[in-house]
């Protein structure tokens, strides 16, 4: 573990997936010859860090990577393709393609499969990215050998600085909404027509009430719209500000 790979090859590994309810073999030249490739792996598909921060700024960033040249962002785990394809659906990450390392033969060719007994996981990928360009890896970010699960290098923002560290960023935008509101239906179309995507919130669910709206805008209405952390204000003040 923790071998570094720069200027070698990746492994030659036949992944086997599901598309369409059909099983379709995917080689490792299909994925990486003639292509600028980012990869992340990961300890776990729906585990804590996974879920939550890695994937998905990976998944955040990937028109940016692509203005950079990137042909593809693979994520890749050991984890069956049933349980990848779950993953990506549950995260919405429709920029990232999912590959199955089933049985750890990607990981093992990149010294880089570890025992997670303790866990209960069995044999896993360390976690790490890369970029591979025609087969070749040219640059590899390894998490260090500490106990747990570190995570610290193989991050999206890491990977693109290394990429092109005056990348411009994407705007990060929320939005806080509620069932059957007309301004927030007309912010949300403002928002997608100035090109620009958001997370949105809904009042009612994720246990999001009107104390909460309160406490995070200091607004008793909706929606409440935030361009990266800044609150611009309803769908009046969205409009004023792309004016």
């Amino acid at each position: 573990m923790s071998t570094n790979s720069e200027g070698q090859t990746v492994p030659q590994v036949t992944f086997h997936t599901q598309q369409n309810n059909q099983w379709v073999d995917v080689t490792t030249d299909e994925l990486f010859a003639g292509k600028k490739v980012v990869v992340f792996a990961l300890p776990g598909a729906f585990t804590p860090t996974c879920s939550t921060t890695h994937l998905p700024r990976y998944n955040e960033l990937a028109p940016v990577f692509a203005n950079e040249g990137v042909d593809s962002i693979i994520c890749l785990s050991v984890n069956d393709t049933f349980v990848m394809n779950a993953w990506q659906g549950d995260q919405g990450a429709e920029n990232i393609t999912f590959i199955p390392d089933g049985n750890g033969e990607f990981a093992a060719g990149m010294n880089m499969l570890v025992g997670k007994d303790e866990l209960g996981f069995g044999k896993r990928s360390w976690r790490y990215s890369m970029l591979v360009v025609d087969g070749v890896i040219e640059k590899q970010f390894i998490e260090p050998d500490l106990p747990g699960d570190p995570f610290k290098v193989s991050d999206a923002d890491t990977m693109l600085n290394y990429i092109n560290p005056i990348a411009e960023q994407p705007k990060r935008v929320s939005i806080l909404t509620k069932p059957g509101c007309p301004h927030c239906i007309r912010a949300k179309k403002l928002l997608t027509e100035k090109g620009l995507s958001y997370e949105e919130v809904e009042l009612g669910s994720h246990g999001l009430s009107y104390s909460s709206l309160a406490a995070i805008s200091g607004q008793g209405t909706t929606p409440q719209v935030f361009i990266d952390g800044q609150r611009i204000g309803g769908a009046d003040e969205l409009e004023e500000h792309f004016s």
